[in-house]
């Protein structure tokens, strides 16, 4: 297409793109017709239990970002544009992807599925419902809360402390009012009255399950260890004590197998599971991303946020968990958001201006010392606006030249795969090479030793304080010998540091850790910090007031 042919919009960039049936993405792909459960003409499910016995496993090039700001970065566009310039250059690639959630997409995103010329499709069915995975998961969530309820009411045989239940409601939208509420209401046959509060689905610990199981066995176990709450003695009660782990599982079955659909370009694209990572793991699901390594020979994937978020917990959670290891990592990031880690206001990011990006240039620098410190080394893709000055791009990829580091100027939103054809012979170039991949910590280590390795290492603070809650979590966790487990750091994800606006790469700080919550099914140990909650608001403005139907009933201001 074009130059002059091209759309102005990333919906209607979507919409003037010919898709292929989902049935020759898959054969393209390898995967026989007995896996694919067609969901309409361009979407299916895969089942792998049916896909052949893989003889090797593909590479994974996994795509962060420098610290997002409000200007944009194009993680997600970048990841789809490289593995189309990726197939470009013969390359077998498939991409690996988090679900949307209604909450951004409604709230400050619009829409989460790549951009321009480097996107998923069908965009606006992946944005919104995409198979009713989201929802199976929010009705597994709270058929778990009604069970739990119930059980109080039908005479608490468990003796389950309702002042202690620490296992939420969920709902896939951001919704403040729902963050603390009163339940049980009207009388003896209304259930027990008790305070209680909703997670955003992609922050409840069944997401997290969701994404880090390897089989339906493994799926069942992991939703049986989950614990909801404590007993008058404070015993840890959990899933298997109330008996209910078939009847989740259940609910999930459908959803828990990968879904297939395709870029712009045709390249095969498996979207499924998506928890946040500032307040949790933030990574799509192991099931997707090995059956993609089963099937293609490079993996493009992506992790949540910056990489002190998404990239330390896929290392450190996510990669240790699934026996891999990133054979490359790619750190997104943007002229327009180095000037905002330099200080300038969004207003005001369309002029020339090097000295913000030789200031706010510390936080790219951060980033990659952070990727080097798992012993593997980044590619810098450089992804370019329109405004960009050749003077400020120049200073970017000078700077990387003297520092050591791969870089490569990106345009896929405005040219597709072409557009990441440099940056593509830069990752090829660094697959051939080897790594010395390693997870930061021990999970032996003491609790507080693991939380200050990722503040001293990869945030750059100096170290923690934890509040009297905080203590008063780790000493129950540590009875209980849940002190084993790794840790996802639930923190803000504009800042190294547990301020959100503290930019570029602040330092001398320390992290406060306000709570220490345990979440067995997942395997890790929740830590949350400063103010970052479990269910976000929406802004003042959400992108929910920009969206339509037109007559015809197709999506309008979606992106």
């Amino acid at each position: 297409m074009t130059e002059k042919a091209k759309p102005l919009t990333d919906l209607a960039i979507a919409n003037a793109a010919v898709m292929q049936p989902i049935g020759d993405i898959a054969t393209n792909a390898g995967i026989p017709e007995e896996a694919v459960e067609l969901y309409g003409r361009y979407k299916a499910k895969i089942d792998v239990t049916k896909l052949p016995v893989a003889k090797s496993f593909g590479k994974v090039v996994l795509v962060t970002a420098t610290s997002p700001t409000p200007a944009g970065e194009g993680k997600s566009t970048v990841t789809v544009g490289l593995a189309d310039a990726l197939a470009r250059l013969g390359q077998k690639s498939m991409i690996a992807l988090r679900e949307p959630s209604l909450g951004p997409v409604m709230g400050v995103k619009g829409g989460a599925a790549g951009g321009g010329y480097a996107q998923v499709l069908p965009m606006e069915e992946i944005n919104l419902h995409f198979n009713g995975d989201i929802h199976a998961i929010t009705t597994a969530n709270n058929a778990l809360s009604a069970m739990i309820d119930n059980h109080l009411h039908q005479g608490n045989a468990l003796q389950i402390d309702p002042r202690r239940i620490t296992w939420k409601r969920a709902l896939d939208m951001n919704d403040r009012a729902l963050r603390h509420v009163t339940i049980g209401l009207g009388g003896p046959g209304q259930g027990i009255p008790r305070e209680d509060g909703f997670d955003i689905t992609v922050a409840s610990e069944i997401m997290a399950v969701f994404c880090l199981a390897t089989s339906l066995t493994d799926l069942k176990e992991r939703l049986s260890e989950m614990v909801i709450g404590y007993t008058y003695g404070r015993e840890a009660v959990t899933v298997r004590d109330l008996g209910v782990q078939g009847a989740l599982t259940l609910l999930l079955k459908e959803a828990f197998k990968p879904n297939l659909v395709q870029t712009i370009e045709g390249t095969p694209a498996l979207i499924h599971g998506g928890p946040f990572a500032n307040i949790a793991h933030g990574c799509n699901s192991l099931m997707a991303t090995n059956t993609a390594r089963q099937l293609a020979d490079i993996v493009v994937t992506e992790a949540g946020f910056g990489s002190d978020l998404g990239a330390e917990k896929f290392m450190d959670i996510k990669a240790r968990k699934g026996g891999f290891a990133p054979d490359a990592v790619v750190v997104v990031t943007t002229i327009r958001a180095l000037k905002m880690h330099g200080g300038v206001a969004k207003t005001e990011l369309g002029e020339t201006n090097v000295q913000a990006v030789q200031k706010g240039i510390v936080n790219l620098e951060k980033h990659v010392e952070t990727v080097r410190a798992f012993g593997v080394q980044p590619v810098i893709a450089l992804n370019r606006f329109i405004t960009d000055s050749q003077t400020e791009l120049d200073f970017v990829l000078h700077w990387c030249k003297e520092n050591g580091v791969r870089a490569a100027l990106t345009d896929v939103w405005g040219h597709g795969g072409a557009g990441g054809e440099d940056l593509a012979k830069n990752v090829l170039e660094l697959l051939e090479e080897p790594n010395n991949f390693a997870p930061l910590y021990d999970v032996e280590q003491p609790v507080i030793d693991k939380i200050t390795t990722i503040v001293q290492k990869v945030y750059g603070g100096k170290g923690i304080v934890l509040t009297e809650k905080a203590k008063k979590d780790l000493l129950q966790i540590e009875k209980n010998g849940w002190d084993i487990l790794p840790i996802c750091m639930a923190k803000t994800q504009y800042s190294f540091s547990d301020d959100p606006k503290k930019l570029g790469r602040p330092d001398d700080f320390v992290i406060t850790i306000r709570e220490i919550n345990p979440k067995l099914g997942a395997g890790f140990l929740v830590c949350l910090t400063g103010d970052i909650m479990t269910m976000p608001g929406l802004p003042k403005v959400p992108a929910a007031l920009n969206m339509d139907i037109d007559k015809d009933g197709n999506a309008v201001g979606l992106m």
